[in-house]
């Protein structure tokens, strides 16, 4: 019989020696073409300031993430984690509010593995600049930031997503070991947070899909069904960022060219792998990008020109060599296929909702509400063949 795991430590956290500035604190010591590089960046989005609704609790996150990121910079990890790292729970006291770290040194480790330098990360979500905010499309009750960068994705989740996050994470590790260029979104933490003496709150962390976003034209959530799965797309001039559904992509394809063999094999390995968590309704994302004409070509694609700098110059020939994740002079990775025409963003995310009694009513339910018709919750098997077949009709 396993041993029971210890209790959270709990501990007095480190402050940043600055605190949650508002977003105007830094910008008068920035130039003005950084400004406005920065704003055409931000289309769309709203910075979390001073007088917004969510300020306080974002600064609280930022605070408690710095002080939270400082211990896995004084204690890196060494090796592998072990039971004892995916099972540990640290809680921080600050002044007002406590921050936990769940499983912080197998996420230390993981993030170690990514090519993630915990100092860029720690800067990416402290107190550096405000959180941003996006209108998202999703029917969740959740809440949604991007770092003031837009590298990291930030979502509160339940408790009982959070619990089957955990539990699956030392598969998730094994898994992304094996495959390191999986779809699957990379988590990269896993946190709680508390109010004074209120109710627990509970949110993660992972590398946003959608980086960078400069030219990026179109956003799509697939999940491969009908039901719920149209967007009115924002009037055309619009600074709205929308993320687009299934219904909306009718009559479009991905031209990936020989590229697409690779994408078919991968979504069938990560989606298998789902299927043995007997996990269901999560999304593959997607974002297009127009290349440019010198980023045509072979030898001119963003895999080749980056390659040097990470792992050494590839030969073009080399199986998978184009399907690294790999970004210009940056270790924040997300998956990139350049096709002939255009560049595509993707990543497999929402990967928590586990097939349970409340999902199997919910399936009955919406059998009868909806005849006919397809609709998110189905059988893990049955989620994951309908994904891929989506994905094998609309790919060329």
């Amino acid at each position: 019989m396993a041993a029971p795991s210890p209790g959270p430590r709990e501990v007095l956290a480190p402050s940043p020696e600055a605190g949650c500035r508002p977003a105007t604190s830094t910008s008068g010591r920035r130039g003005l073409l950084w400004r406005l590089r920065d704003k055409q960046a931000r289309l769309g989005l709203f910075e979390i300031g001073p007088g917004h609704e969510l300020h306080q609790l974002t600064c609280m996150m930022q605070t408690g993430l710095w002080a939270a990121t400082q211990v896995s910079m004084d204690h890196p990890p060494t090796g592998p984690p072990t039971e004892e790292d995916f099972s540990e729970v640290l809680i921080q006291v600050h002044e007002g509010f406590e921050l936990g770290t769940l499983a912080g040194p197998a996420f230390a480790w993981l993030r170690h593995s990514l090519g993630l330098a915990e100092g860029d990360y720690q800067a990416a979500l402290g107190p550096g600049g405000p959180y941003l905010q996006f209108l998202s499309t999703s029917k969740s009750k959740a809440s949604f930031f991007l770092s003031h960068d837009q590298r990291f994705f930030l979502k509160t989740q339940r408790r009982r997503e959070v619990r089957a996050l955990l539990a699956h994470l030392p598969r998730y590790v094994q898994h992304l070991q094996r495959h390191p260029h999986s779809l699957l979104a990379r988590l990269l933490g896993v946190h709680s947070l508390r109010v004074a003496r209120g109710k627990k709150k509970f949110f993660i962390i992972m590398q946003s899909v959608f980086y960078p976003a400069g030219r990026i034209s179109e956003r799509y959530d697939i999940k491969g069904c009908e039901v719920s799965r149209w967007v009115e797309p924002a009037p055309e001039g619009s600074p709205l960022v929308l993320v687009l559904k299934d219904l909306n992509f009718q009559g479009k394809t991905i031209d990936l060219g020989p590229q697409r063999s690779w994408l078919l094999h991968q979504m069938e390995l990560d989606t298998a792998f789902l299927r043995e968590l007997n996990v269901l309704d999560y999304s593959l994302l997607m974002a297009f990008q127009r290349l440019h004409e010198d980023e045509r070509g072979p030898g001119s694609s963003l895999i080749f020109r980056t390659a040097r700098s990470v792992r050494g110059v590839q030969s073009p020939e080399e199986p998978g060599s184009q399907n690294r994740r790999l970004l210009p002079d940056s270790p924040n990775a997300l998956h990139i296929l350049d096709g002939p025409e255009q560049r595509y963003f993707l990543g497999l995310v929402d990967l928590s909702t586990v097939y349970g009694l409340r999902k199997r009513l919910e399936h009955l339910w919406k059998t009868l509400r909806y005849p006919g018709r397809t609709f998110s919750t189905v059988s893990p098997a049955r989620y994951a063949r309908r994904l891929c077949q989506w994905v094998e009709a609309h790919t060329e």
